[in-house]
């Protein structure tokens, strides 16, 4: 690949040093992935920039304007503290007719509104727990169509923000308890869906058009108390003592029927075409005892630090740090945004 100008979007808090050294590693989990990819691309000879966004797009469009980067190599999770107007920054870099790595932004409206994406992969047959919403300012009623346990949750949040073991309720009373617990802290509407206890299975895919599905990795929760429901909280995925504690882990699923893989790996494509995804995306899935899968959610833009699930299922396939964020690359230059049509 050729030596390309690289603008590189992180939360304006998160641009990273040069260095590790003299950090502790509280405060390099903070920032590992920006760091991570701007090592990478420097390391591949690219002239990288990072660029700290916070509510403002100011400084984006003059980069752009003054600099004329190849390509925008995005990493923000938010725009103003707002998980849901990240796609916003993406429309913004289509408007600038600016190419950009990562999900294009009817893709991230799709994926990342959790109720929306339900209800369209219930359109598509494709199989999820059954589910309701609960607004916020309304008085929950108890549902009759769901069984419990439920699973309790932000409709929009990510990153395991809100979930913990007490999102697992078993009773009205809990399920009202909690409802309001996410109506408070993340200011959004609560989703609700029926607990599938099993494997958590995910599955990483690269592509626009033509689809890579990377090998199915999966989450052990080690000796977490039989009492716990095993979920991905956001001690279970980010606090690096809690999983030490437990021998939580993620790694290659293994002994899984073929019958299973194949399937896993359509559903992962049919699921990126009805999200209408591209560049790179991560699904999640529940496995259950009987053979049953249900798709939790689709994650467009994962984390890409070398060492979390989606680069280490890329390394098993035998794609290493460098050429995933190359392919990266070369899918966000050949994405055929709307605006291309014009150059024609």
């Amino acid at each position: 690949m050729k030596r390309l100008r690289v603008l590189v979007l992180v939360h304006s808090t998160l641009v990273p040093p040069n260095s590790l050294e003299g950090s502790t590693p509280q405060e390099i989990d903070e920032w590992r992935t920006e760091f991570d990819v701007i090592s990478q691309l420097r390391a591949a000879g690219h002239d990288v920039r990072p660029l700290g966004i916070s509510d403002s797009l100011s400084e984006l469009r003059a980069a752009i304007l003054e600099w004329q980067p190849d390509i925008a190599f995005n990493l923000l999770e938010e725009f103003n503290g707002i998980v849901t107007y990240d796609q916003h920054v993406v429309a913004f870099l289509e408007l600038m007719r600016q190419p950009y790595t990562g999900c294009n932004p009817r893709g991230m409206l799709l994926s990342r509104d959790k109720v929306l994406s339900k209800q369209l992969l219930t359109y598509h047959r494709i199989p999820t727990p059954q589910f309701m919403v609960f607004p916020r300012g309304r008085r929950p009623r108890v549902p009759r169509r769901l069984r419990f346990p439920l699973f309790v949750k932000s409709s929009t949040e990510d990153a395991s923000l809100g979930i913990a073991h007490a999102s697992v309720v078993e009773d009205p009373r809990q399920l009202a308890e909690r409802i309001e617990f996410i109506h408070t802290q993340t200011h959004s509407d609560a989703l609700v869906e029926e607990y599938v206890e099993g494997r958590e299975l995910y599955v990483g895919v690269l592509g626009n058009d033509r689809l890579t599905v990377l090998p199915i990795w999966e989450m052990t929760f080690g000796t977490l108390p039989v009492n716990l429901p095993a979920i991905a909280t956001r001690k279970v995925k980010w606090d690096r003592r809690y999983q030490q504690k437990y021998g939580i882990s993620t790694a290659a699923a293994k002994d899984l029927p073929e019958a299973t893989v194949q399937r896993l790996e359509q559903m992962t494509r049919r699921i990126f075409r009805a999200l209408h995804l591209s560049g790179y995306a991560r699904m999640d899935f529940r496995l259950r005892e009987d053979g049953e899968l249900f798709v939790l959610e689709a994650n467009a833009n994962p984390n890409l630090s070398a060492s979390e699930d989606f680069a280490q299922s890329a390394l098993s396939a035998g794609i290493a740090y460098a050429d995933l964020l190359r392919r990266i690359v070369t899918l966000g230059a050949n994405y055929p945004a709307a605006w291309r049509a014009e150059q024609v």
